[in-house]
């Protein structure tokens, strides 16, 4: 990596503590080079004034427990139910990040390569990178009683790298972070399609989705993280306990 600014926000959920601390952990460990890596935090954001969407507690009816109260948050403008408490607040990054290159990631991620290596791969014409996926997994239930809701471009957004001072992302200011309605962000409405780059499968690897000849350098519990019920044996668990053990061991 030469001398290009760079960054990575990864999305905090109360509910995913561990699953953050692997996260984080894995690309730490594996950067030839200390660049900052941030956690991407709802509270703080509303503290700061950044993020006013509305949201508010419901009761999903026959649908398993989300959170201790028996609700979900429900994000009031996409009137719809917010599967991470960072559903919507990642399209905050380029704000925060200012300039140069930033990479958010989800939460529910275990790193396998130096990310440094994404950076090199860019090309400044593009406004955002991410894995192109066609990904319409069947309405149900996910992860930790989550529902699984289906919207265009789905898991484009869960790994995007932002060229935060591209002249087309100034149109993605903080008030329309908090105006649009999230399937509008997700599908990153505000760009022209030839503005959004192409990353290799292997920087966002759907376990039990993705081609598994692909190689992962990124690996995405996207279904749930390996310490959820029913997920103790999927793909890449193994590692993903592995790097948790890592953590917690200091």
């Amino acid at each position: 990596m030469g001398l290009v600014k760079a960054c990575v926000y990864i999305g905090f959920d109360h509910r995913e503590t561990a699953a953050f601390a692997v996260a984080r952990h894995s690309v730490w460990r594996r950067l030839s080079l200390q660049i900052p890596v941030h956690g991407l935090v709802l509270g703080d954001l509303q503290a700061a004034g950044l993020y006013r969407r509305p949201m508010e507690r419901r009761t999903i009816a026959d649908s398993p427990v989300m959170y201790d109260d028996h609700t979900v948050w429900w994000d009031v403008l996409s009137d719809a139910p917010m599967s991470t408490e960072h559903a919507c607040a990642r399209f905050l990054v380029p704000h925060l990040a200012k300039t140069g290159w930033a990479l958010f990631m989800d939460g529910d991620m275990l790193a396998r390569a130096n990310l440094l290596r994404l950076f090199d791969e860019l090309d400044p014409k593009y406004a955002v990178y991410c894995v192109q996926h066609d990904h319409a997994p069947q309405p149900g239930v996910k992860m930790d009683g989550q529902m699984q809701v289906q919207y265009a471009r789905k898991n484009w957004s869960s790994f995007m790298v932002w060229n935060c001072a591209h002249p087309a992302n100034a149109a993605l200011t903080v008030d329309l972070v908090n105006t649009l309605p999230g399937r509008d962000l997700h599908r990153f409405s505000w760009l022209d399609d030839s503005l959004i780059g192409a990353l290799d499968p292997a920087w966002n690897y759907l376990v039990g989705h993705t081609d598994p000849f692909v190689v992962p350098k990124v690996v995405h519990f996207t279904s749930g993280t390996p310490d959820m019920p029913g997920y103790e044996s999927c793909e890449y668990a193994e590692e993903w306990r592995a790097e948790y053990r890592r953590w917690a061991l200091g």
